[in-house]
């Protein structure tokens, strides 16, 4: 049942979700907290992720397949990032280092457009990680979807991004190893990725992130599409400046 969703927070759930950093824990936490209670009774499960690699992408939206999440192995610690309707934070689940991805869907605006592309996106992320397993894409742990708040937990990347690491002047200028051995990375990435018929569409140096040992990890797969129904998909864009010209003039487009 989905009843934990609305409940209150019980005392043994808040004590896993423990916010390291006590100025932001009220301000930052209160409705990630109210989300995600339990009652201490049961573990939760997460939706929409897929079966196996027979179901496509655009199946696998339609799916509900439990993932299994002990909350009284999750701790949160301090926020790191945010965006418009979404907030990142360090944490440890099973005593391993994890990134937890909050996000939570606006009040009803104008037609529901900004609720229906973040379940899009969301359904998305998690039907194309939770069946891609390569050195060079980002690990998914588990997600969770309760109320109108969702999380996604995945790997923690300390290295941060490609864009931050080419804005640091410290890397400049960019040794002409390390740049090809970045680019190499990024394409065994793609092409793993493309092999399992999908098409990320928004490569971009932000969405490119480096773990502790510098390797590569493409993130970020809200607007990926399976290859064979990306031209149905025109609402979807991706980031302008990084968009493939075919893209742009609304042209079929593929892996390529």
């Amino acid at each position: 049942g989905r009843e934990g969703c609305d409940m209150g927070p019980s005392p043994d759930w808040c004590s896993t979700l423990v916010v390291s950093d006590k100025h932001n824990s009220q301000k930052d936490s209160s409705w990630t907290r109210r989300y995600f209670d339990n009652g201490g009774r049961r573990r939760v499960s997460a939706v929409e992720t897929v079966r196996s690699r027979t179901v496509s992408m655009a199946q696998a939206v339609q799916s509900t397949v439990d993932w299994e999440l002990d909350p009284t192995k999750l701790l949160v610690g301090h926020r790191f990032a945010s965006g418009a309707h979404s907030r990142l934070y360090k944490g440890l689940y099973d005593n391993k280092p994890v990134a937890l991805k909050f996000i939570r869907r606006p009040k009803p605006d104008a037609g529901g457009i900004i609720a229906a592309k973040l379940d899009k996106q969301y359904n998305t992320e998690i039907n194309a990680l939770s069946h891609l397993h390569h050195k060079n894409v980002i690990k998914l742990v588990a997600a969770h979807r309760c109320g109108p708040v969702y999380y996604i937990i995945t790997e923690l990347l300390p290295g941060g991004s490609l864009r931050s690491y080419l804005h640091n002047p410290e890397h400049h200028p960019l040794p002409l190893e390390r740049t090809i051995s970045i680019a190499l990375e990024i394409a065994r990435g793609l092409e793993y990725i493309h092999s399992q018929g999908i098409v990320h569409r928004d490569i971009k140096p932000e969405n490119i992130l480096f773990d502790e040992k510098f390797e590569v990890k493409i993130a970020d797969f809200g607007i990926a599409c399976e290859e064979t129904l990306c031209d149905l998909l025109v609402d979807d864009e991706g980031t302008y400046r990084w968009m493939a010209p075919e893209m742009l003039k609304r042209k079929p487009y593929n892996r390529k």
